[in-house]
């Protein structure tokens, strides 16, 4: 098995966890559907230059963040910081599935996974 259907497998995992967890939690369908797109907004960044895109990308891109505000959700038993988590983080799961990785400041094209 090569490295790219190793990651699409683990960002399958982490998809169907984050998801999983969300709905064990009592997560809103519609809240799921307004925020699972929400991190894509980070490609505007493109916008100002290549550089710079792929650094906001990139921020909105790893895991640190979702799971970050996971973390502090269950923490302080805040449910919305929870929910928020699990969507980020599932959307992320969604993107290494379908292929997408962090961005390389070269071209949009490069990523960790592959060239697409």
């Amino acid at each position: 098995m090569n490295v790219k259907r190793i990651i699409q497998l683990e960002g399958l995992a982490v998809f169907l966890l984050a998801v999983g967890l969300y709905f064990y939690i009592g997560g809103a369908w519609w809240f799921l559907l307004v925020l699972a797109l929400v991190p894509d907004i980070s490609m505007v960044a493109y916008m100002y230059n290549q550089k710079v895109g792929s650094i906001v990308y990139n921020l909105f891109h790893t895991y640190v963040v979702p799971v970050m505000l996971i973390a502090i959700g269950v923490w302080l038993e805040q449910r919305l910081l929870l929910e928020i988590g699990l969507i980020w983080g599932a959307h992320i799961g969604m993107d290494r599935f379908c292929g997408f990785g962090l961005k390389y400041d070269t071209q949009f094209k490069d990523t960790h996974i592959d060239r697409m």
